[in-house]
């Protein structure tokens, strides 16, 4: 009897002990389930945080190699310059870049200021001075074989002369004067045959001329826009030309209008100002109001461009926005800052 309960019992904790093994084992084949999701998962999480920060870095430009300096020498997430619509696009947020200026520059460009109030600072490098008669065209005459001008201005004035000879049908014009140094003007002022002292004349910007009329017939004058040579007038400005003292702005010029002085400033430039009649004063105070996210758009013919103002850092040099793959230019206005001139087409 005793026998047979106790091989009942063998049985019966036999079949618990497989129960109990086969609940073991379930549990463990879980643990490892779980325990190879939950590393898989682990590992995933970091390759998508990277993923997403390396997008934020180049929308922000918190990324080294995007980040640029204003002109302030701040770090700027999005380069100044670039159009703030663009910002979320960094393509268009690398269209510009920092170039730094120094502030000795403020004195040189086509469009420097020289007058009663601001003296021309003769920078080092502003100008490439060439005698005019070695290296004019065929189409206008020159008083002498002295008279000088900046290079670039002798450029532009052939091609303006060339085009005026073919529409007026004549070559009757004539440089009559140009670049002054600092002891001719001085000698000027104190001889009374000019009022601004050494320093202080667009003559010595080497850009600025005068122009008389010697026609065949044996007459001369200084120039004046009458008949066929208005048409010289009418078009300087699409080859960069201003008529320096113009009508009616003799209180801004502090000199007396004359139609005969001209200078070189830039094609956009001389557009901008005879269509709005401005003077180079003027001008010079208007693009202040014009930044590199806020440009003067101007079109002269076919080609488009941009000008924007940069005040400079008199203490250091200064950043200046400018564009990395577009053709650029950047002039000191001689008073206080920098004017950028992009030419887009």
């Amino acid at each position: 009897m005793n026998n047979g309960n106790y091989r009942r019992n063998r049985r019966r904790y036999k079949v618990r002990y497989d129960r109990i093994f086969a609940v073991v084992l379930v549990l463990i084949v879980l643990i490892v389930i779980i325990t190879s999701c939950t590393k898989g998962c682990s590992d995933d999480e970091p390759k998508q945080s990277a993923s997403q920060s390396s997008v934020v870095d180049n929308l922000t430009g918190s990324n080294p190699a995007q980040q640029q300096t204003d002109p302030n020498g701040q770090a700027s997430a999005v380069p100044e310059g670039s159009d703030p619509a663009q910002a979320s696009d960094p393509a268009a947020a690398a269209e510009f870049t920092t170039q730094n200026v120094e502030y000795t520059q403020v004195y040189s460009g086509d469009l420097v200021l020289i007058n009663s109030l601001h003296d021309y600072k003769f920078q080092e490098g502003d100008v490439t001075l060439t005698t005019l008669y070695d290296n004019r065209n065929s189409f206008y005459s020159v008083k002498d074989n002295v008279l000088q001008l900046d290079s670039n201005t002798i450029t532009q004035l052939n091609a303006l002369m060339e085009a005026y000879a073919s529409a007026a049908g004549n070559t009757d014009l004539q440089v009559i004067g140009g670049y002054r140094t600092l002891e001719e003007q001085t000698d000027k002022y104190n001889s009374a045959k000019s009022k601004f002292p050494g320093g202080y004349t667009d003559y010595h910007s080497a850009r600025t001329f005068d122009i008389g009329i010697f026609p065949e017939s044996g007459y001369s004058n200084y120039y004046a826009p009458d008949g066929n040579y208005a048409w010289f007038n009418d078009n300087a400005a699409n080859y960069g030309f201003i008529v320096r003292f113009p009508d009616g702005k003799d209180s801004v010029t502090g000199e007396e209008a004359r139609t005969y002085t001209f200078r070189y400033v830039g094609i956009p430039h001389a557009v901008y100002m005879k269509q709005n009649n401005l003077c180079l004063e003027e001008y010079i105070e208007q693009i202040k109001t014009y930044t590199s996210t806020n440009t003067l758009k101007v079109t002269s013919g076919t080609s488009q461009y941009e000008v924007y103002y940069v005040p400079a850092n008199p203490n250091a040099a200064t950043g200046v926005p400018v564009p990395s793959k577009s053709p650029y230019t950047i002039s000191g206005n001689n008073v206080d800052g920098f004017i950028v001139t992009l030419q887009l087409a």
